[in-house]
């Protein structure tokens, strides 16, 4: 029952940030929301990724349900890309991801530094850094790494705070936000 309350919450913050998104999108995006009225309520996600060179700009969400295709295009993106392994990567991570864009009001993507890791990954990351977790969301398709070159990393932080939806690192001296959709928490590295 705990689980499931915990993820009552965590939808309730995801849905109150897609409302804001409405709210404040509404004078930029008015035509575009009377348009996007019959087609029902859309989650989009955009990133690139500097290491393969890829990008992904997809529509993972219509009407309240996911679109199983676009999430196993999502998790192949976010794979490891030292080892090239994939896992199903947590909607509610995608979710964060994509309430935080909208609530920037942006259209670029974002670049991805880290998604899943492989134990492998983590371990080596881990004997070179004191700042990877020995039990890292990364390692369960829990968590991103995201940059931004149009908005700062406090901008980027307050976005996804505003979620109230899982924990946000902040590291200033890397230039990347870390957003999860562990428990709620914040923290700078």
């Amino acid at each position: 029952m705990t689980n499931d309350t915990a993820t009552m919450i965590s939808r309730r913050g995801l849905l109150g940030a897609f409302a804001a998104t409405a709210l404040i999108a509404t004078p930029t995006y008015s035509n575009a929301f009377g348009f996007l009225r019959g087609a029902g309520d859309i989650r989009r996600i955009k990133m690139y990724s500097g290491r393969t060179g890829e990008s992904i700009d997809t529509i993972y969400w219509v009407d309240g349900d996911y679109i199983k295709e676009a999430l196993t295009e999502i998790n192949h993106f976010m794979r490891d890309w030292r080892t090239g392994t994939a896992t199903n990567i947590d909607a509610r991570t995608i979710d964060i991801m994509a309430a935080s864009h909208n609530l920037m009001n942006i259209s670029e993507p974002y670049l991805l530094l880290s998604g899943y890791r492989s134990p492998k990954t983590n371990a080596m990351l881990r004997s070179k850094s004191r700042g990877v977790a020995k039990n890292s969301l990364h390692m369960r398709g829990q968590a991103a790494d995201l940059r931004l070159k149009s908005r700062s990393i406090s901008e980027m932080t307050k976005a996804a705070s505003a979620c109230a939806s899982g924990g946000v690192g902040t590291y200033s001296r890397s230039n990347f936000v870390h957003m999860d959709c562990g428990p709620v928490r914040s923290w700078r590295g």
